[in-house]
């Protein structure tokens, strides 16, 4: 094979998706949403296992990737249409963080440009709770990040999902021209 082949190109989206993925589930924990936590966790964990399929030439492990990353893609699709206020959804229900705590998106307090003010109490200038912040102004809101951040996803998963299946059939060729 090639320099720049599916195989190659599929093991550098999964590197791309590893980077992003972990990326959001730093700032998921920043933020206390504890549904896509364990969601980005799932997902690090299927795309080592897609990346160790790749290069090891497993097809199983490219096929439970591939069925990962359709999956994977809903969930992206579903947080957008939270965060944007579609179908029924709303923004500022407590699904994200399973209702355990009234924490939102970190970027709802910390996006570019964001000044926040607090309660000019002196007790409570030591507490860090979202609910005695307020926020001024941001450069963009933070549902925008958010959907930003799906959109990101959504593209490098359809094409790690374009070149899995790509994978899928050269393996299973050479896997049928192996056994003749």
């Amino acid at each position: 094979m090639g320099c720049c082949s599916g195989r190659c190109m599929l093991i550098l989206l999964c590197c791309v998706q590893l980077i992003s993925a972990v990326e959001r589930q730093v700032f998921d924990f920043l933020g206390y949403q504890w549904v896509p936590i364990m969601i980005n966790f799932f997902h690090i964990i299927m795309v080592i296992l897609g990346l160790f399929g790749a290069i090891q030439y497993r097809t199983r492990y490219v096929l439970m990737y591939q069925l990962w990353t359709m999956l994977w893609i809903g969930w992206n699709v579903f947080v957008s249409c939270l965060y944007l206020d579609l179908g029924g959804l709303s923004k500022d229900s407590h699904l994200l963080s399973l209702g355990v705590s009234s924490h939102w998106s970190w970027w709802k307090d910390n996006g570019p440009g964001c000044q926040s003010e607090s309660l000019p109490s002196d007790g409570w200038q030591n507490h860090q709770n979202p609910e005695l912040t307020t926020v001024l102004s941001c450069w963009f809101e933070y549902q925008y990040i958010e959907v930003l951040h799906c959109t990101a996803q959504l593209l490098i998963s359809l094409l790690g999902l374009v070149y899995a299946c790509y994978v899928v059939s050269i393996f299973s060729e050479e896997e049928e021209s192996y056994f003749k």
